[in-house]
């Protein structure tokens, strides 16, 4: 058997570094400029609080809605293969690889007052997305969705489907084994696409402003906060974006036995 060098070679140590060093040094710098003395009272700021209380409930229900929707998605996608399977999976894992304004884009002439499917809504419902908390959620849910169903897919995929059909031997229909069986068997799975899901929608910036504007009070997410007093205020953008980082830190540690076993 042959046993790895404990220390990597020169010319595999040096690019590695240059990697880590692409990744820390511009959060180095961040921290640096950070103004630690008023990072409270600037993070205490009305602006920063309401687009805190935004974000809050964008996130919050994009997340809710990624479960919601994500979970029996990824539940066909683990127990189904073939040709079709592939096409959903892949149409899901659109928005992962999508530039955010092109789907904000894309959101605004499907769900817009003149859209594909919107002018549908504003005629029979009185239903108009674009420009509100619920066109933000559906901006954030858009680009969270694909987070959770890769998670949960995957977990899913690992675990099997025996304890499913002993389920379905003893009687047990469908969405009786999902909720039963599969959900407590997969619940680390499920939180961690929660988190994921949440943290995405949280951090969104480009599909939100495309579609749902920078109105404050309404769509004024963090990151569009950040963008804005990053012209004014760079201080306080600076501030803000400590606060999604530490965020961001958390859910690693929050799901470092997931990633970081060994």
């Amino acid at each position: 058997m042959i046993t790895p060098s404990r220390r990597p070679p020169l010319a595999i140590l040096v690019p590695a570094g240059l990697g880590v060093a692409l990744v820390v040094v511009p959060i180095m710098g961040l921290l640096q400029r950070a103004p630690w003395s008023s990072l409270v009272e600037r993070l205490a700021s009305d602006t920063v609080v309401e687009a805190i209380r935004v974000s809050l409930v964008v996130s919050i229900v994009a997340a809710v809605l990624s479960l919601l929707l994500g979970l029996p998605l990824a539940w066909i996608l683990a127990r189904h293969d073939g040709r079709m399977a592939g096409i959903v999976r892949a149409a899901v894992l659109v928005p992962m690889v999508l530039p955010p304004v092109v789907g904000g884009t894309a959101l605004l002439f499907a769900l817009g007052r003149r859209g594909l499917i919107g002018q549908w809504l504003d005629a029979w419902f009185g239903v108009t997305l674009p420009f509100s908390t619920a066109g933000a959620i559906v901006a954030a849910t858009f680009v969270a969705l694909p987070f959770f169903v890769t998670t949960v897919e995957a977990a899913l995929r690992q675990a099997g489907t025996e304890l499913e059909e002993a389920a379905a031997v003893a009687g047990a229909e469908p969405v009786t084994r999902l909720l039963t069986v599969t959900i407590p068997a997969s619940r680390d799975a499920l939180l961690a696409g929660v988190a994921l899901a949440w943290a995405r929608a949280l951090g969104e910036f480009g599909a939100t402003i495309t579609f749902a504007g920078n109105l404050a009070g309404r769509t004024r997410t963090l990151p569009l906060e950040i963008f804005l007093a990053l012209e004014s205020d760079p201080a306080s953008a600076v501030a803000v974006s400590v606060l999604l980082l530490g965020v961001s830190l958390a859910v690693l540690l929050a799901l470092r036995g997931r990633w970081f076993s060994r």
